[in-house]
């Protein structure tokens, strides 16, 4: 009798916690309030509760593939448990279709990262509010946790990505359970490692700018020019272009402006917002066909037309500028003399958007501006360690500075193209494989953020190679990295 009572209780404390999970609370123990009125305490390991729950069945279907049930019954842990819709959107998110086609090697990494070697509950004093702490998981990187005033806990805080814990501090047998909304991967914290650069800038100013509008029934505008405006006005209302709603600014700039001597690593076109709904849309930046015009003439129906594909793209939001990254269009085409630019409104969603920028006839705001980020002196580039990764059958290791370093510049102006992709495994940043052309950075070496994860079918050695570049024009070819397959 006192077994089936036993029994019955740690049914129920499971059942309860299933409906604190179902209805989103948060079973955040602090010590002075608990929101749901449930400990936490479950009575059964984490993998018993895990086959219990609807909530985890993608979850279970993972665990089973790998084979790791014994992780999640024997060994007290921190364990992070994703949802079902934390697996949904990872799937549609990667291309996959279900849990089986995601390479085993690749899923089982993946379930490893969500399991801390400690126990940790948010409830610990030693657990200090926005001062996330490095613990170490089962595929070798860590994982950085903290909490904030509610106690509700964080992963990864004060990195490029980071995530809020839907339901925290359930306390199986075996450890503690936090469980998620999203797959969460490796994010590593900046790291400040700059050296003095030679880096320098030089701005330049618009010749004339202005925005045109089309006609629409009764309204005729077509032949208005609104040069002396203070904004520039572009807007988006049908795609036949021809709508008193559609309009169109534009830009002319005279790149012989530039006085500074240097190589051109970066150029930014900067516009001042005065006003921007910011639903998300895109503002596109094309490349005007020519440069007969000027802004006390241009109109709607004289206005030259795009030449080219869309050169760059700001997609909206509250701020007080956009900058449209014209870089690549300025190394590409090595443009000279005078360029004019279109500033175009993509489809916008719920209706016709507005978005108001500066003109150079704005009293207030800054005007429309090119900013040329220029290295006066190419550096250079040079391989300091190249060595031999090693990793166990169906294993990872983690790409790091004692496998591949260069030096000559700043680790984050360091890029390495992968040239030809690895035969027997996979490179993985976060939650991305890194196939041929794909790019990573020394930064990336040097946070911990590159794997290679192998496939588990094949033997020998497997390798990649690379090429490198920096922001000032400096190139290295045909670095070949190599990994000891055991």
């Amino acid at each position: 009798m006192m077994q089936n009572n036993k029994f019955i209780r740690q049914f129920l404390v499971v059942c309860i916690a299933l409906l604190a999970l179902a209805s989103g609370c948060e079973v955040q123990e602090d010590f002075t309030y608990k929101p749901s009125g449930v400990d936490g305490k479950l009575g059964v390991t984490a993998w018993e509760f895990i086959q219990t729950s609807s909530d985890f069945e993608q979850l279970r279907t993972a665990i089973i593939r790998t084979g790791l049930q014994n992780l999640y019954q024997d060994e007290e842990r921190t364990f992070i448990v994703p949802n079902n819709n934390a697996f949904s959107t990872y799937l549609q998110n990667s291309g996959y279709g279900s849990i089986d086609d995601i390479p085993l090697p690749i899923l089982r990494n993946m379930l490893r990262y969500h399991v801390v070697r400690e126990r940790i509950i948010f409830t610990d004093p030693d657990i200090v509010r926005d001062r996330p702490l490095p613990y170490e998981t089962e595929n070798g990187q860590l994982m950085y946790l903290s909490r904030n005033n509610n106690y509700v806990g964080l992963i990864n805080q004060g990195t490029s990505r980071q995530w809020e814990i839907r339901t925290s501090n359930l306390e199986p047998t075996n450890g503690v359970m936090h469980a998620v909304d999203f797959i969460v991967y490796f994010s590593a914290p900046a790291i400040d490692n700059s050296t003095e650069t030679t880096l320098d800038r030089d701005t330049i100013y618009p010749l004339h700018d202005s925005f045109v509008a089309g006609d629409s029934p009764g309204e005729l505008y077509g032949n208005t020019n609104y040069g002396a405006n203070p904004l520039l006005r572009p807007k988006y209302a049908s795609p036949t272009g021809n709508s008193a709603y559609d309009r169109v600014a534009y830009l002319m700039f005279d790149l012989e402006d530039f006085e500074k001597p240097g190589i051109v690593v970066d150029m930014q076109l900067r516009l001042a917002v005065s006003f921007t709904t910011g639903d998300g849309y895109t503002l596109d930046l094309y490349k005007a066909a020519n440069n007969n015009w000027t802004e006390s003439t241009i109109t709607f129906n004289n206005a030259p037309g795009r030449a080219g594909d869309r050169i760059s793209y700001v997609t909206t939001s509250k701020v007080d500028a956009f900058n449209f990254d014209i870089t690549d269009f300025y190394k590409n085409e090595s443009p000279s003399g005078r360029v004019s630019f279109t500033v175009e409104s993509g489809a916008a969603p719920a209706g016709n958007k507005t978005d108001d920028l500066a003109s150079k006839e704005h009293a207030t705001l800054a005007p429309p501006m090119i900013i040329a980020t220029l290295a006066t002196n190419q550096n250079e580039l040079v391989v300091e360690t190249n060595e031999q990764a090693t990793v166990s059958n169906g294993g990872s290791v983690v790409i790091n500075t004692d496998l591949l370093e260069i030096a000559g510049a700043d680790a984050g102006d360091i890029i390495y193209t992968v040239e030809t992709a690895p035969l027997k495994g996979w490179l993985i940043r976060g939650a991305d494989i890194i196939g041929q052309g794909g790019e990573f950075t020394q930064a990336d070496l040097q946070s911990l953020s590159l794997l290679y994860i192998h496939d588990g079918e094949s033997s020998g050695e497997d390798t990649m190679v690379l090429s490198a570049r920096d922001r000032t024009g400096a190139e290295i070819e045909d670095i070949r990295v190599s990994i000891n397959i055991q």
